[in-house]
């Protein structure tokens, strides 16, 4: 009798080793999606205490943007971050991918705050991304 419980708990050893959570896929921990705030207004939070400043001392104004040329710019711009983070390349810069869908009216405060954040990128590590128009981007 005290082989057999021996037996059982043997082969029952490897099925407590298992993990009783399965994890999520690398991608969809690392997804930066955009939100709506208090207001129904699309909301990016960027959790770095120099974009703030970056924002307010170097970026050019919202003014001087319209919103289709922010979204086409963003279309490219998202496109390019997401082949670097898919690929693995930048990793110590780029560590997420960004859920941006062009056919989605995000305003242009968010368009502007988005676009702000490749050229803070850029600005602040000096990557350059190709889609950032000349006088946007550092060199």
């Amino acid at each position: 009798m005290k082989h057999i419980i021996l037996l059982v708990m043997i082969a029952l050893v490897p099925f407590s080793c298992f993990s009783q959570e399965t994890p999520k896929k690398d991608k969809e921990q690392h997804e930066m999606k955009p939100s709506k705030n208090e207001d129904g207004e699309w909301d990016l939070t960027v959790i770095d205490t120099q974009f703030d400043y970056f924002l307010s001392a170097v970026a050019k104004p919202i003014s001087q943007y319209t919103e289709s040329y922010l979204k086409t710019k963003n279309t490219f711009l998202v496109n390019e971050w997401n082949s670097y983070y898919y690929s693995g390349r930048y990793r110590n810069i780029i560590e997420s991918g960004i859920d941006y869908d062009p056919k989605e009216n995000y305003g242009i405060k968010f368009e502007y705050k988005l676009y702000q954040v490749f050229a803070y990128v850029n600005w602040k590590y000096k990557l350059r991304l190709n889609g950032l128009s000349g006088s946007d981007a550092i060199r």
